[in-house]
């Protein structure tokens, strides 16, 4: 490139995506003089998604700013909790995100999850036609343009990927209201509704069942009941503890 030189540097969070020089300090970028600001971050390895702010030589711009000679620009990561404007908080994962989907059900969160490799262009236009953020750990997928919004997911643990979720957006938790198989409301059902659907024993030793409105699934209090509670604590204390 024989444009202008420019001097960047990344906030807190985006080193992971960028080469290691640039990570520590301010370093200088050549344009081609006519790519957006947007364009640059992208071609260095940061996914639009996780860019809170810009600024370039003390004010803010937009991703659609063309850069100049000799600009001073600051890349900052998104503010948590981060607040997606529009629609309600919805959700898209995509197929490598399964444990998680199957957590963010469990606290009633809607997400919705492709269990198959359906490809990228498909995700994004599911993304933009249903309004949901799309998660994920492809940084080609979160470039594409067509995403209506989108989040890294940085870590590879399903532990750990809650609590950074969490730790982002925040979200209004209801739990035990979402079917963790096709992500459905779940409503309360007696004995004679689901008789058809359980075995005997499970009849005789339970009283209280749940089942899903979409896909019919029926839930109660079994073996992993403990466990999933304790899923259900950490995250309820987790928003409490980020929202005061």
């Amino acid at each position: 490139m024989n444009g202008p030189e420019i001097h960047l540097s990344f906030g807190p969070g985006l080193g992971i995506f960028v080469s290691p020089e640039r990570r520590t300090a301010r370093t200088s970028f050549t344009t081609d003089g006519a790519s957006t600001l947007g364009h640059v971050v992208e071609s260095l390895g940061v996914p639009l998604t996780e860019v809170g702010r810009l600024v370039v030589d003390g004010r803010e711009v937009a991703a659609s700013h063309i850069p100049g000679a000799g600009e001073v620009i600051d890349v900052l990561p998104v503010e948590k909790p981060q607040r997606v404007p529009g629609a309600p908080l919805r959700f898209l994962l995509d197929v490598h995100l399964g444990t998680l989907a199957r957590r963010l059900r469990l606290l009633g969160v809607d997400a919705a999850y492709e269990s198959t490799d359906i490809g990228d262009p498909a995700l994004a236009a599911r993304s933009a036609a249903e309004q949901r953020v799309m998660l994920s750990r492809d940084r080609g997928l979160l470039r594409r343009r067509e995403l209506w919004a989108g989040a890294y997911v940085y870590s590879d643990r399903p532990e750990a990927q809650l609590r950074e979720f969490l730790d982002r957006f925040a979200p209004e938790l209801r739990p035990w209201t979402r079917c963790t198989a096709c992500n459905g409301p779940l409503k309360d059902a007696t004995k004679d509704e689901v008789s058809d659907l359980v075995e005997g024993g499970t009849l005789r030793t339970h009283d209280v069942f749940a089942q899903c409105t979409a896909c019919e699934r029926v839930y109660w209090r079994g073996a992993h009941h403990e466990r999933l509670e304790a899923i259900v604590a950490e995250a309820m204390n987790a928003v409490r503890t980020s929202g005061s």
